[in-house]
């Protein structure tokens, strides 16, 4: 276990990454199993296709034709029907997830239990330990403040190293970077590493025009979710009152008591998830919102097709 573990104090969980809630959110996963991601052509323009090859699953029967592996004949078929028939295995092909992480300054924002940037490491780590549970493998590519990549590793490793890198990654000081969404999607297509399964985690302030194609193409080639994080007053209106708001070390108090007055601050506070919200159903990608009070596990197992999850 010392292995993940990033060097320096735990983090509390609100405005840190906590290594150790990350590792425990293992034990809420059960017997996970994940719905089979279509084999996608490496090309665009090529449709989805099933393989089938010398794997352990059984896909269907067909009548003989010549050449077929005569150790692949259904005698019971054969003996039904009177003719020939050869059994056909669906190949097996280990299963891979990538996560895309945003890193962004926007994302250590939180008026609610904790950051999105906490939220969304939470989410991240349940994605591992559903992936690794249900057989996977699982990578992560950090971007924005952080230009991070880790491997795509199988097995409780696999969701431990993601663990580690997310706590580590939390707790690198800030770099004053940013990137555009959709260069983070290009280079999601380039580092893909035959990942059969994307999930974007991010509040969306990174998003630009370019994103929605990006988003069109990488779903192409792999099975695609994207779950975006927000803070509640990103999400709803705030009730009436007096707020105080701090950023680069200065704090200062906002007053909202009228309704349009609070709903305009929302409308203005909360364009980023709304825009990434937009772009992936234009997309045509799977898209799940969520605020930081939220308990992750529901939405990252909806869009990951998971089943057999402990609540």
């Amino acid at each position: 276990m010392s292995a993940v573990l990033p060097n320096r104090a735990d983090g509390d969980g609100r405005v840190r990454v906590s290594l150790a809630e990350l590792v425990a959110l293992g034990t809420r996963i059960g017997r996970a199993k994940l719905s089979p991601a279509d084999s996608r052509a490496a090309r665009s323009g090529q449709h989805s296709s099933r393989l089938y090859g010398r794997g352990m699953d059984y896909a269907e029967s067909r009548i003989y034709q010549a050449g077929d592996d005569v150790r692949r004949l259904d005698w019971r078929l054969t003996a039904r029907s009177g003719r020939l028939h050869t059994k056909l295995f669906q190949e097996e092909r280990e299963g891979r997830l990538l996560i895309l992480l945003d890193t962004h300054s926007s994302m250590r924002f939180g008026t609610r239990v904790r950051f999105k940037s906490v939220q969304a490491a939470r989410a991240a780590a349940f994605a591992a330990w559903l992936a690794v549970r249900a057989g996977e493998r699982v990578g992560m590519l950090a971007f924005g403040e952080q230009d991070r990549l880790l491997r795509p590793q199988g097995s409780a490793r696999g969701a431990l190293a993601a663990c580690g890198a997310l706590a580590e990654w939390d707790a690198m000081p800030s770099m004053a970077r940013s990137e555009p969404l959709s260069t983070a999607l290009l280079r999601a297509r380039r580092l893909q590493h035959g990942a059969s399964r994307v999930l974007l985690i991010s509040d969306g302030f990174s998003a630009d025009d370019e994103t929605r194609q990006h988003l069109f193409e990488l779903k192409a080639r792999a099975e695609v979710g994207v779950l975006v994080v927000a803070d509640a007053l990103e999400r709803e209106p705030p009730p009436p009152g007096r707020y105080p708001l701090e950023h680069g070390g200065e704090r200062r108090d906002v007053v909202l008591f009228g309704e349009r007055q609070r709903r305009e601050f929302q409308q203005a506070l909360g364009t980023g998830p709304a825009r990434l919200e937009t772009l992936a159903h234009g997309a045509g990608v799977r898209c799940r919102v969520i605020d930081t009070r939220n308990d992750p596990l529901a939405a990252v197992s909806e869009l990951l097709g998971a089943t057999g999850v402990c609540r």
